[in-house]
């Protein structure tokens, strides 16, 4: 059995079994609110229960004042509501009026306060003094419930708990205050007249059991407040009479002489007094929680049981002895599986405030063991707000004890530190520190402070370098530093520490770091370098650029002033110590970019920067490798600045170390290029490592003043017409060659310019496009590709865009490919991208790099389709182009989709009709291909076919729902697909379909993305292309015309045509009657684009003669015809012939269809309105009956739904109803609910997500036919 709450010394406990509980109905039903054992379960003898309306008192009808107020024929004028809500006036006055009113008049007080609960529900109703003495509560709600506009609250949902704007969001804290306040002042008389606790318990009773949800969401919210005010209440009563007991011990211990009888009596009945209100409140609490509590924690509303979670949490904070027990935080354990995040997240902010305090701890180890793996579940929750609490609601455990959470536990959210949610991170963050970096080694007061290898962050520093290497995620060190930036900034900001464990020897005993060891340091080292200077977190975390404060900066500039005091002297022995490692040399050339490069000046540390310089310049002359030449390169890029004295001495060096590469490469290559013979491999690296290093400073320097375009293009020549140029140096002399051209660019743009130098660089670029265009043709796949993407750039770059923007003076430099340039580009496109995996992947070395190898070259696939996707959004090369790639969407959607995606979006953006275009020859391309394939016999169902109608149903999709925005885009889509469609005869002969007739069952995919009347139009273009004979046959190779005339019909006019509605719908009279005219009125036209067509058509002209007779407008009835009569005519028989047709027929006028249509219109309308009437007065007749003869909402204590929440599958919840070896009670928690069994939610007339009864169902089911039509 669980122990009972601890309490005061001259308690005690009772022998009957009220006060315990057993386990059959410990976590079954709602627990009494005990306070004091002793008091029997009837309380005072003569006192009305809780839950009972008290009456009495003076007469209600009269008129008198209130609040200053007056009120005439027993209605209230409803002020306490209006001050409360603007919440101008203090709360401690507005509740002292009430009270003096109160004492005045209490009946009168008390209308006024049901009143302002009403009012506060948003009802206008009122309750009058007549109703409040003589109608139970029960009647009075339903009175009120009757007079609620609940049909507005229907369509919009609000009141005053749920409004918004900044008057009605103060409303909910004053409301709440005003409670508080309200039992504050009458803890001590009022609260224990047995008449007005009663009446108000009463009442919230009865309102949260409404099943309108603003009467339960308003009182179950001022219930809990209430009950959270009588906690306190009842605390200070404990303390009161834990006070008078102390009293009555001491005096009762004195001598016989000096003891006061006098005072040991009136300490009885003080205490006596103290024992009564305390049973009272006990009472109270208990009408509450059982009336309230346990039916509106597991409402249908997630607001609700939020309310609940959240004040049952202050219970137990508040009075720990008498509600920290598993009979309540049961309902915490249960709800933390609620389908809703905002219930969730109420319930660990709720066991945030136990777990914080320590002295709870114990409480709380049978709730902790049982639901421990639900809360670390709780950690990957969809929900990211609730997975932080989670996370912190771990600390505050591992804070209290470290036997609690296994190592599985732990590890569970050690990897969050590397999540993309930054709070996640940071709470994660935070839980690792306190886990592994919480116990430092203490330092020996009076003792110097330790620096350096021997401070005491140097064995926290290796902690942090082996959990980043066990983690196995090595390139994400700047996520493990944002993550633990905000609990260990100390620690991460050490460097002292860091650049000593790399310099200094170990001291005997110590093991030193191992390579991969240090690696990991030195890049743990950078980003808390970068991240100290910048302010800001990594890629992929950030939310924004944020305003940093005064505070912010002050701290970004010391930290930036003392790494630049460290690292300038630390950093050139670093370089020294690792200058051939070169993943340790490429991180620690990167300090220098975040560096106070005033520093070097004020501080004196020139000779620090010429060592600095001097290790630069060794290691450019070393390596080879491009991402340590070109670390090199920015390095020198920061340094030479300008603004700062530096600059001389930095500039000079660099130019010393550009001259002798310069000088060096010209040599070589002379001598490469006039060899007789081939060179042989000695050369051919000494040119390459010359040109590498020249290729990766002119990325960030300008070598203009070298010349480099004419020796890399007479090498680029060389390799054309030799054919044997080594791959290597090919790819390096055409990017060189591109930096030249981008830079002679930028000094072009920047000022004033001659003639002569735009001619000389447009003669430059032109050249450099040619040579380029020649490599797309190289054997060696990387040359290609090299080609492609810098020709790609060229194009770009000198397009038509460069001249926007006020720069019409470069105009000669535009280029645009021509016809031949864009087939090879598209070929490239069409032979290198859209590929197989295996075949672009030659890596044999295991599976795993076997993977990475694949990860790779689909990375670089993706790079090359995306520079050509550009051409074609910026209009460099033809869209129509981009057919050929638009048609490989769902087969290559895995590795492109999203790229492809994109470009369909922009290039709509740019030209919806030549976008459309483009789409429909994409699809004509891959019906070409399938009858190439498998010839013109082939079947509709095959796997080809299938799978071109698919995707013309996902470029149906991306036209999104704004069918007028799409309008004319559409339109065209269709005329190019019916043309296409007919175009080509049967080579079968006459009577046979035509040879692509098929792609209209393709082309019906978008006929939902037409307009009626455009759907009308169409099906007149449609009928151009057929003959009489077509529109009779029902054949299965007829099926596609058949399907695509029925998707124009479908919605296209109400009731009008047939399957064969050209050509059958205008014989029988009797039908005329029934039909309308298909009148197609399209506001655009497309003749002008279909002039060059065999069969020009006309969207606009209605009385063009075509190879069938256009329909005539029908008589049609004025009587409002049934359903029934509607249903038969909208969906007439698809194989109904006409009995007589008519193949010559006179075209009605125009202006007469436009005149017969308007007055059609009128009669719809008309019509709609009348059922719209007659709907809503039924639905409001329904609403009132359903909520007359409503159920009660109140039921048994149950288990709230629990359902599914984790973001990850692998986490599964334990079986709830798990017995526990404990000599305690076990938690008997009731089975989680199937389904079917989830409808026992209460309903809710104001909520449509609800699950209601049958009667509130049809009428919100009629209600919703009201708004569809």
């Amino acid at each position: 059995m669980i122990a009972a709450p601890e309490l005061p010394s001259e308690f005690h406990y009772p022998q009957d079994s009220d006060t315990r509980f057993s386990s059959d109905t410990d976590f079954s039903e709602a627990p009494d609110v005990s306070i004091n054992p002793t008091k029997g379960k009837g309380g005072k003898k003569g006192k009305k229960a809780a839950g009972e309306k008290g009456k009495g008192g003076k007469g209600v009808g009269g008129a008198g004042r209130m609040n200053g107020h007056y009120q005439e024929n027993g209605m209230e004028n409803l002020m306490l509501f209006e001050v409360v809500k603007m919440g101008k006036s203090a709360m401690q006055s507005v509740v002292d009026d009430w009270i003096e009113a109160y004492k005045t008049d209490r009946d009168m007080a008390l209308l006024d306060l049901i009143n302002f609960f009403i009012q506060c529900s948003g009802c206008k109703g009122v309750v009058s003094g007549e109703m409040f003495r003589n109608m139970q509560n029960s009647e009075i709600i339903r009175r009120m419930t009757e007079e609620f506009d609940e049909l507005h609250a229907i369509m919009n949902g609000d009141y005053p708990l749920t409004m918004a704007g900044p008057l009605w969001k103060k409303f909910k804290g004053s409301f709440c205050e005003f409670i508080a306040v309200l039992v504050r002042q009458c803890q001590y008389s009022i609260i224990y007249d047995e008449y007005l606790m009663d009446t108000v318990i009463s009442l919230l009773t009865g309102l949260s059991d409404s099943q309108v949800r603003a009467f339960r969401h308003t009182s179950t919210l001022a219930a809990m407040k209430l009950m959270t005010a009588l906690v306190n209440v009842a605390l200070n009563l404990s303390i009161n009479m834990d006070n008078t007991q102390r009293q009555y011990e001491t005096e009762r211990n004195k001598m016989v002489a000096k003891r006061a009888n006098d005072r040991l009596e009136l300490l009885l009945q003080k205490r006596k007094e103290l024992q009564e209100n305390q049973d009272e409140i006990e009472n109270m609490m208990n009408a509450i929680f059982k009336g309230v509590f346990v039916h509106r924690y597991r409402d249908a509303i997630a607001e609700i049981r939020a309310i609940t979670i959240e004040e049952i949490g202050m219970w137990m904070k508040l009075y720990s002895d008498a509600f920290l027990n598993d009979s309540y935080l049961k309902y915490v354990g249960w709800t933390m599986h609620d389908k809703q995040g905002e219930v969730r997240l109420k319930c660990l902010t709720a066991l945030q405030g136990l777990y914080y305090n320590r002295e709870l701890n114990t409480r709380l180890e049978l709730f902790t063991s049982r639901f421990k793996d639900r809360i670390v579940s709780m950690t990957l929750d969809k929900e990211y707000d609730v997975a932080v609490q989670a996370i912190k609601l771990l600390t505050l455990v591992l804070h209290s004890t470290d036997e609690v959470l296994s190592p599985e536990d732990c590890e569970s959210v050690y990897h969050l530190v590397y999540s993309a949610h930054r709070p996640v991170a940071i709470a994660a963050g935070e839980f690792l520190f306190k886990k592994l970096f919480s116990t430092r080694e203490p330092e020996e007061e009076g003792a110097p402070k330790r620096r350096g290898r021997q401070s005491p962050n140097a064995n926290l520093i290796k902690t942090t370098v082996f959990f980043f290497l066990e983690s196995e995620l090595h390139e994400h060190a700047a996520y493990l530093v944002d993550s633990l930036w905000e609990s260990g900034a100390d620690l991460l900001k050490d460097w002292e520490c860091m650049t000593s464990l790399l310099l200094d020897d170990p001291v005997p005993g110590e093991e030193a770091l191992t390579d991969r060891q240090e690696t990991a340091l030195i890049e743990i080292m950078l980003c808390t370098v970068r991240q100290a200077a910048e302010c800001h977190p990594p890629v992929g975390r950030g939310t924004g650029k944020r305003v940093m404060t005064a505070k912010e900066k002050k701290t970004q500039l010391d930290d930036r002033t003392r790494m630049t005091e460290l690292f300038a002297v630390t950093l050139p022995p670093l370089l020294a110590k690792y200058s051939i490692d070169t993943e340790k040399v490429t991180n620690l050339l990167q300090l220098p970019q975040f560096f106070d490069l005033d520093i070097y000046t004020t501080g004196r540390l020139e000779k620090h920067l010429e060592a600095l310089l001097r290790q630069i310049r060794e290691i450019v002359e070393k390596h080879t490798d491009t991402e340590v030449l070109e670390a090199c390169s920015k390095t020198y890029h920061a340094l030479c600045n300008e603004e700062f004295t530096i600059f001389n001495r930095v500039d000079i060096a660099r130019s010393q170390l550009l001259d002798e590469m310069v000088d060096k490469f010209n040599r070589l290559l002379e001598d490469f290029l006039q060899e007789g013979e081939e060179p042989d491999d000695d050369d051919a690296y000494q040119v390459l490592s010359t040109l590498k290093r020249i290729t990766a400073f002119h990325n960030a320097h300008d070598l203009s003043q070298w010349d480099l375009f004419s020796s890399n293009f007479k090498l680029l020549n060389t390799g054309i017409e030799n054919g044997d140029m080594p791959e290597q140096i090919v790819v390096h002399a055409l990017q060189c060659t591109h930096y030249v051209v981008l830079w002679y660019l930028a000094k072009v743009s920047e000022g004033s310019h001659r003639k002569e130098e735009l001619m000389s660089l447009r003669k430059q670029m032109r050249m450099f496009c040619l040579m380029c265009q020649r490599y797309l043709t190289n054997v060696n796949t990387t040359v290609k590709e090299q080609a492609f993407t810098i020709l790609c750039d060229v194009l770009l770059v000198f397009s038509h865009q460069m001249v926007s923007g006020g720069r019409e003076q470069l105009e000669p430099l535009v280029y645009s490919p021509d016809d031949s340039l864009q087939t090879e580009l598209l070929s490239f496109i069409l032979h290198h991208v859209f590929i197989d995996q295996d075949d672009d992947n030659g890596s044999t070395d295991g599976q795993q790099d076997d993977e990475a190898a694949k990860i790779e070259a689909l990375h670089k696939r993706r790079n090359l389709l995306a520079a050509y996707c550009k051409l074609i959004i910026y209009n460099v090369v033809e869209m129509n182009t981009g057919a050929d790639i638009f048609k490989q969407y769902m087969r290559y959607y895995n590795d492109y989709g999203d790229i492809i995606k994109e470009t369909m979006s922009k290039t709509r953006q740019i030209d919806k009709i030549q976008c459309a275009k483009t789409l429909i020859l994409s699809l004509q391309q891959l019906f070409h291909e399938m009858l190439s394939e498998l010839g013109t016999g082939f079947d509709r169902s095959s796997s080809a076919f299938c799978g071109i109608k698919e995707l013309a149903r996902r470029f149906s999709l991306t036209f999104g729902l704004d069918q007028v925005k799409t309008r004319d885009a559409i339109a065209m889509l269709h005329k190019d697909g019916i043309e296409f469609a007919f175009k080509e005869p049967s080579p079968q002969g006459e009577g046979n379909p035509p040879l692509h007739l098929a792609f209209l069952d393709i082309l019906s995919e978008f006929s939902s993305k037409l307009m009626r009347q455009d759907k009308r139009t169409v099906h007149m273009y449609l009928e151009r292309f057929m003959t009489f004979q077509m529109a009779l046959q029902r054949d299965d190779c007829w099926l596609p015309l058949i399907s695509y005339r029925n998707s124009l019909q479908a919605g296209g006019d109400d009731d009008t045509m047939s399957v064969v509605s050209g050509y059958s719908s205008r014989g029988s009279s009797v039908r005329s009657k029934k039909t309308k005219a298909a009148t197609p009125t399209c506001v655009f036209s497309l003749a002008e684009e279909s002039s060059s067509s065999s069969a020009d058509m006309s969207w606009q002209h209605q009385s063009m003669q075509t190879p069938v007779m256009m329909p005539s407008p029908h008589l049609t009835s004025t009587m409002m015809r049934g359903p029934g009569d509607m249903r038969e005519e909208q969906h007439p028989h698809p194989h109904t012939l006409p009995q007589t047709p008519q193949l010559h027929q006179t075209p009605i006028d125009y202006n007469t269809q436009v005149t017969w249509m308007l007055a059609q219109r009128q009669q719809e309308e008309v019509r709609q309105q009348q059922e719209r009437a007659m709907n809503y007065a039924k639905l409001r007749t329904n609403l009132q009956q359903a909520i007359r003869r409503g159920t009660g909402l109140m039921e048994e204590d149950e288990e709230p739904i629990v359902e599914d929440v984790m973001m990850s599958s692998e986490g599964r919840m334990e079986d709830l109803n798990e017995g526990m070896d404990f000599d305690t009670m076990d938690i008997d928690l009731p089975p989680s609910k199937n389904r079917r069994e989830r409808s026992e939610l209460k309903p809710d007339y104001f909520d449509p997500g609800s699950i209601m009864d049958e009667s509130v169902s049809n009428s919100l089911l009629l209600y919703s036919t009201i708004n569809t039509l």
